[in-house]
């Protein structure tokens, strides 16, 4: 369909689960890819845009330090000439150190500040700048339905997911007047990698339960909202949070037991 031919993205993130997915149905819509992450998933993700017939930049980049963010955009306008979508993929904590209030460990509350905070802004601090020069582009946040809800633990998630949502508002105000559009995307719970290492089979069970659906959902069902948001079909919508959940956040914690009473 090639929704977006011509169009340059660079995806942080993209070495596997959700990131890897946008890359790749990115590239099937035309895109040229630049896919960060550890240099083998990287490596992985090129190949598998290539086998879709898209051209890919696989880089290795940390996040956190603006050099390292400046170099990634750098090399993307050079290798393609420009650049027009950026997805801030790259995020999370670790469950087994972010815990609640009195027990959650302040480095891993300064490591999620990093890697979800201050990763977003500098990628669109030095993306936006060649988005107005190219006439216009899309910038897209992961967020979480951790930002919208209280849990009783990832305490330092949550935040940071909320933070997040709010740079998002503030970018897409600021640059809107240069046709750069800014929406952040909030994953429900999401059958990736990072989620089967590191909860245990009840707990997705519970996650699973706790959606209006009767299933998870997967990296490509994430994937294709950021492929609307990065297409021109998106480009009346900015500021916004496109929550992708099951209907996880929306429905009422009873609903799942009060099933039970409906009349069979």
């Amino acid at each position: 369909m090639e929704r977006l031919k011509d169009k340059v993205a660079v995806i942080t993130g993209a070495g596997s689960g959700i990131g890897r997915a946008a890359a790749v149905l990115m590239s099937r819509e035309g895109a040229r890819v630049v896919a960060d992450r550890s240099s083998d998933g990287a490596e992985e993700t090129a190949g598998l845009v290539e086998a879709a017939g898209g051209r890919a930049l696989p880089l290795t980049v940390d996040v956190t330090e603006e050099d390292s963010v400046a170099g990634m955009v750098a090399a993307a306008v050079t290798e393609f000439g420009a650049l027009h979508v950026l997805c801030n993929h790259v995020g999370g904590t670790d469950p087994r150190k972010d815990l609640d209030l009195l027990r959650m460990d302040m480095d891993e509350f300064d490591r999620a500040v990093a890697l979800n905070m201050r990763s977003t802004l500098l990628g669109a601090r030095h993306a936006v700048p060649h988005m107005i020069r190219a006439g216009g582009g899309s910038v897209i946040n992961t967020a979480s339905v951790a930002a919208l809800v209280g849990d009783v633990l990832q305490t330092s998630y949550g935040a940071v997911k909320a933070a997040v949502v709010s740079m998002t508002k503030s970018i897409a105000v600021q640059y809107g007047p240069q046709r750069v559009r800014c929406n952040a995307v909030a994953p429900g719970a999401v059958v990736t990698p990072a989620l089967e290492n590191n909860l245990p089979e009840e707990v997705v069970t519970s996650l699973k339960k706790g959606n209006a659906l009767p299933y998870l959902g997967s990296p490509e069902d994430i994937g294709h909202t950021m492929v609307f948001l990065a297409s021109d079909e998106s480009r009346y919508l900015t500021g916004q949070l496109l929550v992708v959940d099951g209907g996880m956040s929306m429905q009422s914690s009873a609903a799942p037991g009060r099933r039970a009473m409906l009349p069979r």
